[in-house]
C-alpha cells in the first residue's frame, strides 16, 4: 500500500503541564476532559463554539465487581500531539485520503487498573478510545459499557432500532427526546442546526455498540450481548485491551457527513502487501428471480443457477461491459426445506457444471463471484472455511459473497463478539487467497476496509429484496441511507430494477410465494430514472444490475450502466437534506457520474457543474424522469438527452415524486 507522508507527520506534545483540552486543526471541534468528584472520567464536545456533548461519563463495567473500570481514577499525566498524513487506498469513494487531527492522550490510574483515554479531534468530528491494563488479570469479562452521550439540545434523529441480529429495519425520524434506542450510525440535526452522527470505528474483536436513551437527551452505549442465553456477557478480553473507537461526525451541512473520512482515518493501515488484485466491478446474476419467486435456490424445475442460465448471463455480461456474474444456488445442498447442514461449497448442484461455467466465463472475459450461504452455522462454516476458499482460489475465483440468513449464529447474536470475530476471520482468510468479500447479514461496517480492502462491501440495511415480498422500501429510504448506513461504508443494495411493477412475470405459473408474500402484490417504490441514479448514490465498489437480464435487453436506459465505472477516484456529496433529497458525483479517471434522488416529493434542483475539470467539454448524457413521471402512477416515464457542458455551466433538473436523475459526463 502506497502511503504519501507529509514531511512531518507527528510532532511531540505541543503544550505544557497536563492539558485537558484539545481542538481540531481548524479549531472548530473541541474536546474537554475532566474527572468527576468520584474520579469518573468525563468528556465534552463543542463545534463552532456551541456545545454538542455536555460533560458525559466514561468507563466500563466488569463482571468481577471488585474490578473498578469506571471511577476512582486520578490523573497520572496527559499530553497533546499533532498528526498529518495523506494516504491512498486501492478503491473507495475517494482514493486519496487526508488524515489531519490533534490528539489528547490522558493517562489515568485507580486501585486496580490503568487507563489511557485517547481523544482525537478532527475538523469533521471526534474519536475516543479506551486502552485498559489490569495488572494480574489474564482475562476480563465485560458486562457493560458506560460511555454516555449527553446532548446539549434536543434534535431530530434518523436511525433504526437497536437490534443485535439484523439491520434490515425501516428508518425512523424521531425527536431525540422521543427516542428509546438506536443502532449506529445514529444521525441527528440539533436545534442549533448542527448535523452529527454517532458510530464506531475499527470494530474487530468486540461486540457492536448500540445506543440506549437513559433520559430524554442522554444516550448510553449498549453492547451487543453474546446471545439470548447469555445476555449478561458482552465481551471476553485480555487484561490489557483496546476498545473500538467511539465516533462523532459533525458538520454544518447534511452533506458534510457524507464527505467525511473520519471513520476510515480511525482504522489501522492496510494489512495486505499486494493489493493489485483488488478490483471494483459491475455484476449481474440470477438473484432477483429468486426473490420474485420466479426461480428457486434448490432442487426443482425452477432452479435458477443452471449451466444453461449461467451461459446466458455470461453472454449478457460480455456484451454489455459488465465485469462479473453471480449465481446463488450454484452449490449442492439446497432443498426446499432449507437443510442448512447439507450445504457444500465444493460440490456443485447436479445441473450446474461449475468448471464448464468458469471456462466459458474466462473465454468471454467475465469474472465469477462464488456464493457461500451459511444460514448462520458459523462453527460448521469455519471448520471447512480454508478448504472452501482453497477450492475457489484454485479455480481462479477472486470474489466471494457470503450469507448468514437466520436469527442467530450458533446461538450467538450476529453482532456479538462471536459474530464480529467471524466476519473479520473470513476477510483475513479470503485476503490470504486474493479473494474479495461481499457479506450479507453482516456486522456493520466500521472502516475495516482500510485494513482489509478486500472486504469490499456488505448489506447491513433493508436492500432491494424487500421490494419483492413486502410493502417495500419507501421512497425516502434512499434519501436516508446516504446520511446513515452509508456513512459507515459501502452497501450492496443491488439497485437497478427496470421492471418496477413486475409486468414481465405477471401470470407466470412458475412464480411462487417467497417469504410469505406473492410478488404480484408488491412493486418497487421509485421511478425508473431513480433506479438508474441509485447506481451512483448508493455506493458499492461491487455494484449490481439486479433485474432479470431480459428487462435490460434492448433498453436504451441501460446504457448508463454500460458506461458506469464503479472504480471511482473521487466522490463528493453536492447537496441534500436527510430523508428529502441528495445529489452525489463520482469521478472515475476522466469521466464523471452524477446521481440525484428525491423522496415522495417532486423537486427542482439547480446544479452547478464546478466539479468538472475546467477547460474541458463534456458530452453529458442525462437520464431523467419523463413527462408525467410519478413513482405511484407513472414510474416508467423517462427521457434521455445529450448536451455539451463545461464546469462553468449550471443544470436545472426536475425530479418527479420518488424520482431521480443520472448523468454521465464523458470528455469530448
Amino acid at each position: 500500500m502506497k502511503r504519501l507522508l507529509l514531511p512531518i507527520i507527528m510532532l511531540a506534545a505541543f503544550s505544557c503541564g497536563n492539558p485537558t483540552r484539545v481542538a481540531s486543526p481548524d479549531g472548530s471541534v473541541a474536546i474537554e476532559f475532566s474527572l468527576g468528584e468520584n474520579g469518573e472520567p468525563r468528556y465534552a464536545v463543542s463545534f463552532d463554539g456551541k456545545a454538542v456533548i455536555e460533560p458525559s461519563s466514561l468507563g466500563f463495567q466488569a463482571a468481577d465487581s471488585s474490578l473498578n473500570l469506571s471511577s476512582g481514577f486520578h490523573l497520572v499525566r496527559s499530553r497533546t500531539s499533532r498528526f498529518s498524513e495523506d494516504w491512498t487506498q486501492p478503491w473507495g469513494e475517494n482514493k486519496q485520503i487526508r488524515d489531519r487531527h490533534n490528539e489528547l492522550e490522558v493517562r489515568l490510574a485507580n486501585e486496580c487498573a490503568s487507563l489511557v483515554l485517547r481523544f482525537r479531534a478532527f475538523d469533521d468530528g471526534i474519536g475516543l478510545r479506551y486502552e485498559y491494563s489490569v495488572p494480574g488479570a489474564d482475562t476480563l469479562v465485560i458486562c457493560d459499557e458506560l460511555t454516555r452521550f449527553r446532548m446539549a439540545s434536543d434534535a431530530d434523529t434518523w436511525s433504526i432500532p437497536a437490534n443485535f441480529d439484523s439491520y434490515e429495519q425501516e428508518y425512523r425520524t424521531l425527536r431525540l427526546s422521543a427516542l428509546d434506542n438506536a443502532n449506529t450510525p445514529m444521525t441527528f440535526r440539533t436545534d442549533d442546526g448542527i448535523y452529527g452522527s454517532i458510530h464506531e470505528a475499527a470494530l474487530v474483536d468486540f461486540p457492536e455498540m448500540t445506543l440506549r436513551v437513559s433520559d430524554s437527551l442522554t444516550m448510553l452505549a449498549a453492547l451487543a450481548p453474546d446471545g439470548p442465553q447469555n445476555l449478561e456477557l458482552k465481551a471476553v478480553v485480555p487484561g490489557t485491551f483496546k476498545t473500538p473507537w467511539r465516533t462523532l461526525q459533525l458538520g454544518r451541512k447534511a452533506v458534510d457527513l457524507i464527505n467525511s473520512s473520519l471513520i476510515l482515518n480511525l482504522n489501522e493501515p492496510c494489512a495486505i502487501a499486494d493489493v493489485s488484485w483488488i478490483k471494483p466491478a459491475k455484476y449481474v446474476g440470477v438473484w432477483w428471480g429468486m426473490h420474485l419467486g420466479l426461480n428457486s435456490w434448490g432442487k426443482d424445475h425452477r432452479h435458477g443457477a443452471t449451466t444453461e442460465s449461467a451461459r446466458r448471463y455470461i453472454d449478457f455480461a460480455a456484451a454489455n461491459n459488465v465485469d462479473a456474474v453471480l449465481f446463488e444456488g450454484w452449490n449442492d445442498g439446497w432443498t426446499l426445506g432449507w437443510a442448512h447442514h447439507d450445504f457444500d461449497f465444493t460440490r456443485p448442484a447436479p445441473d450446474f457444471d461449475l468448471d464448464a461455467v468458469l471456462a466459458y466465463a474466462r473465454e468471454k472475459g467475465v469474472d465469477y463471484i462464488i456464493h457461500h450461504e451459511t444460514a448462520g452455522e458459523v462453527a460448521w462454516y469455519e471448520a471447512q472455511l480454508e478448504r472452501d476458499l482453497d477450492f475457489a482460489a484454485e479455480r481462479g475465483i477472486h470474489a466471494l459473497k457470503t450469507g448468514y440468513a437466520g436469527w442467530l449464529l450458533d446461538g450467538h447474536y450476529h453482532h456479538s463478539q462471536y459474530g464480529v470475530r467471524h466476519y473479520a476471520k473470513v476477510a483475513a482468510e479470503a485476503a490470504a487467497r486474493q479473494m474479495m468479500v461481499d457479506a450479507h447479514e453482516p456486522i456493520k461496517e466500521t472502516g475495516l476496509r482500510r485494513t482489509y480492502p478486500n472486504f469490499m462491501t456488505r448489506e447491513g440495511a433493508r436492500g432491494m429484496e424487500w421490494n419483492a415480498w413486502s410493502r417495500g422500501n419507501q421512497p425516502s429510504h434512499h434519501e436516508i441511507l446516504p446520511f446513515t448506513r452509508l456513512l459507515s461504508g459501502p452497501m450492496d443494495y443491488t439497485p437497478g430494477i427496470f421492471d418496477i411493477e413486475y409486468r414481465s412475470i405477471a401470470g407466470n405459473p412458475d412464480v411462487q410465494v417467497w417469504n410469505n408474500v406473492h410478488s404480484s402484490q408488491c412493486r418497487v417504490n421509485t421511478t425508473l430514472a431513480k433506479q438508474i441514479a441509485l447506481w451512483v448514490v448508493l455506493y458499492s465498489p461491487l455494484q449490481m444490475a439486479a433485474d432479470l437480464i431480459e428487462n435490460y435487453d434492448g433498453h436504451l436506459a441501460f446504457q448508463f450502466f454500460r458506461d458506469f465505472n464503479p472504480d471511482c477516484d473521487a466522490s463528493e456529496a453536492l447537496q441534500g437534506e436527510i430523508g428529502e433529497y441528495v445529489a452525489i458525483v463520482r469521478r472515475a479517471g476522466d469521466e464523471f457520474f452524477y446521481g440525484a434522488v428525491t423522496n415522495e416529493d417532486a423537486r427542482s434542483l439547480e446544479q452547478p457543474l464546478a466539479f468538472l475539470r475546467p477547460g474541458v467539454n463534456y458530452t453529458a448524457t442525462i437520464y431523467a424522469d419523463g413527462p408525467g413521471a410519478d413513482w405511484v402512477s407513472n414510474p416508467y416515464s423517462y427521457e434521455i438527452r445529450q448536451l455539451t457542458l463545461t464546469s462553468a455551466d449550471t443544470l436545472s433538473l426536475s425530479l418527479a415524486a420518488g424520482g431521480g436523475v443520472a448523468i454521465s459526463f464523458i470528455p469530448e
